[in-house]
């Protein structure tokens, strides 16, 4: 770790006139600058809070050099790892506009990427700079690699760089740009300003009672909001030190509960655990917080959680496009199959298909309206202006009923849109690749329920006439095309679609056909 700089970190206090997150964030460290603030699975110490500060400030100072000004993006596909953490707060820091990829993308789709967010610079693993080179050089950006074990040339000799100063942002300044799926085949950027990302921070810390000494137990990836922000930021407004895992695993979270106060994870991670026949209250004691979101929790897990362990898995609700919207309450009662209240300063309503509210328990389009609220998608204003109300109410695509105390219950979704392992993903990307394949009429993706990911991707193909397709025909066609999460999981093959009047592909009858795929026996029914 690099040496603790005690002005650069004194300074601190002295920068809050600005509404630049960083500032907010970099207040709450703790005094004792040798704190831990990032923890091995081996209890090693990462990063501490005063070479946080340190190592922030001096990537900050190389993000100038590569020629990253205030305001331009920096786009990120590099591995979970120390120095991500840092090279997402020194853009923060040094006002240049964060845009995380997850990390399965395929070049092809990283490409796509380039070519919409125009970013200064790309920073990709070791690994994968060679079939990034040519297209980051078209695009006229730099490219700088970044490993997981401290490599890569973006913090190659990072001790000879200078400490820049803080650069000041307003609170409608972009921090970051996020992509979501949507029913079309483009992806979305989200534009979350330093405000937006500062007022959800601060909700969730008072909300979920981070208090001094809260240990945080990190196994979420950090190119999702989830992991880099829901998570992060209640850590280091908190001062908390971070287990920080390279990636989940059952078994090594399961030994390491005894010694962290709070976990965050997707339905997925709860599934698995519960899968483990050893895991149970003993090892939960020190725990006072299992928070789930990203998609919908079963009543079902949350019910078996609370047998096995005694805790009452809090469930919440949010969406890139505003971080956190509503959570189960602290204190009180935390009911199953419900996702809780709207936090402080949101609004939320049930409303009819133009608008207008609807009274306590109907169910209609759930709508949003607050300072954790996107103000834009990038470059898509024409978008923008459709999922928003003139009374500037978001429009969020679920469908949602509200008892009369405002307690939120999520009912359905009014897109296609397929929530796996907590990852999303858009029916048309995928539907978009098969149809390309040889021999393939047709197809319409679908998410089903699936016991551990929530919802598994699964695709109906129609093939051409003579035409014989098998699922690994269509698996070794989508090989490197797509990322691991978006490919099928399933692939059924019909003689045709089922279609409305209007010649509409009717999912909905796809999703009742096909709903017990992967929870009965009788997976194969529905097959041609």
């Amino acid at each position: 770790m690099l040496g603790f700089n005690a002005p650069s970190y004194a300074g601190a206090r002295l920068e809050m006139h600005s509404a630049n997150l960083y500032a907010l964030l970099r207040s709450r460290y703790p005094d004792d600058p040798n704190a831990v603030f990032l923890e091995s699975e081996s209890s090693a110490p990462l990063l501490c809070y005063g070479d946080l500060d340190r190592l922030v400030a001096r990537m900050g100072s190389r993000l100038r050099r590569l020629g990253v000004g205030v305001g331009d993006r920096v786009l990120v596909q590099a591995p979970k790892s120390a120095d991500a953490v840092c090279l997402y707060l020194a853009c923060l820091r040094s006002g240049a506009v964060f845009v995380p990829l997850n990390t399965a993308y395929t070049p092809d789709e990283v490409v796509g990427f380039l070519e919409d967010a125009r970013p200064a610079l790309l920073v990709c693993a070791p690994e994968g700079a060679e079939a990034l080179r040519e297209p980051v050089r078209a695009a006229g950006a730099e490219l700088q690699t970044l490993g997981s074990q401290g490599e890569g040339t973006l913090i190659k000799d990072l001790e000879n760089e200078p400490e820049t100063p803080m650069v000041p942002r307003e609170s409608s300044d972009m921090a970051a740009i996020l992509y979501t799926s949507g029913t079309t085949g483009r992806s979305k950027g989200a534009v979350l300003s330093h405000g937006n990302l500062a007022s959800n921070a601060l909700a969730l810390h008072a909300l979920w009672r981070f208090v001094p000494g809260d240990v945080l137990l990190h196994a979420l990836p950090i190119f999702h909001a989830h992991g880099l922000f829901v998570a992060l930021h209640c850590a280091l407004l908190n001062g908390s030190r971070v287990i920080f895992l390279p990636r989940f695993d059952a078994s090594r979270v399961t030994a390491l509960l005894g010694h962290a106060t709070v976990f965050m994870g997707v339905p997925t991670f709860y599934t698995r655990l519960l899968a483990l026949p050893a895991f149970g209250a003993s090892g939960c004691e020190e725990v006072r917080l299992f928070v789930s979101g990203s998609a919908p929790l079963r009543a079902a897990t949350h019910r078996e959680f609370e047998a096995r362990t005694g805790h009452r898995i809090l469930e919440r609700y949010g969406m890139t496009k505003a971080g956190m919207i509503t959570s189960n309450p602290y204190d009180g009662e935390r009911r199953p199959g419900t996702v809780g209240f709207a936090l402080p300063d949101v609004e939320v309503r049930v409303a009819d298909a133009d608008g207008r509210p609807l009274e306590p328990g109907r169910s209609g389009s759930l709508e949003i309206r607050g300072p954790n609220v996107f103000e834009r998608y990038w470059g898509q204003p024409e978008k923008t202006a459709q999922e928003f109300r003139p009374d500037g109410f978001f429009v969020t695509g679920d469908l949602a009923e509200m008892d009369e105390e405002g307690r939120v219950t999520l009912v359905g979704r009014t897109r296609d849109l397929v929530i796996s392992g907590g990852y999303n993903v858009h029916p048309a990307e995928v539907e978009a690749c098969i149809d390309q394949l040889p021999g393939v009429r047709e197809s319409a993706v679908i998410g089903v329920p699936h016991p551990d990911l929530g919802e598994g991707v699964t695709a109906v193909v129609v093939t051409e006439p003579g035409e014989a397709l098998g699922e690994e025909t269509i698996r070794a066609g989508l090989a490197g095309r797509l990322a691991g999460f978006k490919q099928p999981k399933r692939i059924f093959f019909v003689d045709a679609l089922p279609r409305n009047a209007m010649g509409k592909v009717q999912k909905n009858a796809l999703r009742e056909r096909f709903a017990r795929t992967y929870t009965s026996a009788e997976d194969g029914q529905g097959m041609r």
